[in-house]
């Protein structure tokens, strides 16, 4: 199975901590590198991860509040620093680029790489990357100010050729692409083997959704159904519901909740407040619902 992994590089709200950095972290499909948030500190988590920063093209930000895109100019400049070629492709909220475009021209102006804006509007659902391995899609959240979703989606891939299958039939090399792409085989006999008795089926589709930061949101439930894994915004606890409920923030109930009614597989909890000092009280309020729950923390790689 190829490679579809998630490192956490800040899952901490609002302001950095002793204890966490703010939210960012790296997407990696098929060992192409996507990065999601880059709050304050995100340069020094990659190197900690060992996520090599040129194999960083694409980024999404998900809305425009600082814990979450502070990190973006810096990050940019490195790049500069660093000697990278290859364009970088940032995708926000189009309002980012009215500040973003001024300080690169500030900034970044002797740069040898572009920086390609691609705005969307995060008050509606739309594709906002994708290629013959992956779609990402942008959906709405609640929160206080317009904020995006992703919902990582992994294509399908040809299924495997059965080489026993195939050589008891005698099905010759130069047809095996046919073969695995859902073609049958016809023998010298004139025999119609099935495509089904000469492959077996790929492995199923992945998908990875991120949706911090939001108040319980059940209006995206029907369309993150099924996700492999979900990161939950999960800023409190049930006890501090009335401040969740202020900010447009999430409890560990709510971030269970919205698992459980989605039928992720797992739950990630993540951008506590930094007014707990163990998360652990966080994770046995969202195992109660949703038992298959983990904390996230930095530098934490997950395996889908």
């Amino acid at each position: 199975m190829e490679k579809f992994e998630i490192t956490i590089l800040g899952c901490g709200s609002a302001t950095p901590s002793p204890k966490h950095y703010t939210s960012s972290q790296v997407v990696n499909i098929r060992e192409k590198l996507f990065m999601v948030d880059c709050g304050e500190g995100t340069q020094i988590q990659l190197r900690r991860s060992h996520v090599a920063f040129a194999r960083i093209n694409h980024i999404f930000i998900s809305h425009l509040h600082g814990d979450h895109c502070f990190g973006l100019l810096g990050m940019i400049s490195s790049f500069g620093l660093l000697g990278r070629t290859a364009p970088l492709f940032i995708h926000a909220p189009q309002d980012l680029w009215q500040v973003l475009g001024k300080e690169l021209d500030f900034f970044c102006r002797d740069m040898e790489f572009n920086v390609e804006f691609q705005g969307f509007d995060p008050d509606v659902t739309s594709v906002v990357y994708d290629d013959r391995s992956v779609c990402v899609t942008a959906f709405p959240l609640k929160h206080r100010v317009p904020c995006a979703g992703f919902l990582f989606q992994e294509k399908n891939t040809q299924d495997h050729l059965d080489r026993a299958a195939a050589d008891f039939y005698g099905v010759p090399m130069w047809d095996y692409a046919r073969i695995k792409e859902g073609g049958d085989f016809i023998t010298s006999s004139g025999e119609v083997i099935p495509h089904s008795r000469l492959t077996r089926p790929s492995a199923p589709q992945r998908s990875y959704a991120y949706c911090c930061d939001t108040a319980y949101n059940p209006g995206m439930i029907p369309f993150i159904h099924g996700c492999t894994a979900m990161y939950h915004d999960c800023t409190y606890s049930s006890e501090d519901s009335d401040r969740a409920e202020k900010h447009f923030h999430s409890t560990a109930s709510d971030a269970a909740r919205t698992a459980l009614e989605a039928g992720a597989g797992k739950l990630i909890l993540g951008h506590f407040s930094a007014r707990y000092t163990n998360e652990n009280a966080l994770l046995d309020e969202a195992q109660k619902v949703f038992p298959n729950s983990i904390l996230a923390t930095e530098n934490l790689s997950i395996a889908l």
